[in-house]
């Protein structure tokens, strides 16, 4: 109801925006570059969440890289193939989440020194084909809720970072149901 009665109050109002003033703020500060002063979110917080989030697809990445190369047996050559694609994406979704750090003024964290305590997900090797879809799909599953969590901490306060998590998660929600459909 009170959402309804805000969004009706918006719909009332004239839109008018002060051109003369958004390009006065934006001569100021211009080292900052993408961040403005209507960044509206805990820049550091987000950082931090997005440094975390990177060490996790790094992780990621090494572990079903590993398990491409260790997979073998009767079934192995699809769930290889699998393995194979999902350590592209996740080192696209790293990418991503270094060059969106960057844009925030940040440095991305790319350093091997603790990058299992930054990550969410953990390094486990497997012994057998099953092992390596179980701790695959298990890590997925970490993603999906901490990407979930991040997502709602930043709301409505950082649009493009938000937009970005909710692509990242929508292809670990893919892979977490590839992996299901292995075992």
């Amino acid at each position: 109801m009170e959402q309804a009665t805000r969004t009706a109050e918006k719909a009332s109002r004239p839109f008018d925006m002060d051109v003369k003033a958004i390009r006065a703020k934006a001569r100021q500060d211009i080292e900052s570059g993408a961040v403005t002063d209507t960044y509206r979110a805990d820049r550091e917080t987000v950082l931090k969440l997005l440094n975390e989030a990177l060490a996790t697809e790094i992780v990621c990445v090494l572990r079903y890289k590993r398990h491409y190369f260790m997979a073998h047996g009767l079934n192995a050559e699809p769930v290889a193939a699998e393995f194979a694609e999902h350590a592209t994406q996740e080192q696209e979704h790293a990418d991503r989440l270094a060059e969106r750090i960057v844009q925030l003024g940040g440095e991305p964290n790319l350093s091997p020194k603790g990058l299992l305590e930054r990550s969410h997900s953990e390094y486990v090797e497997g012994k057998t084909l099953q092992d390596m879809i179980k701790e695959n799909l298990i890590a997925e599953r970490i993603a999906i809720d901490s990407y979930r969590q991040m997502i709602e901490y930043i709301g409505d306060q950082d649009s493009t970072t938000r937009r970005m998590l909710e692509e990242i998660l929508a292809v670990e929600e893919e892979h977490a149901d590839d992996l299901a459909d292995f075992l």
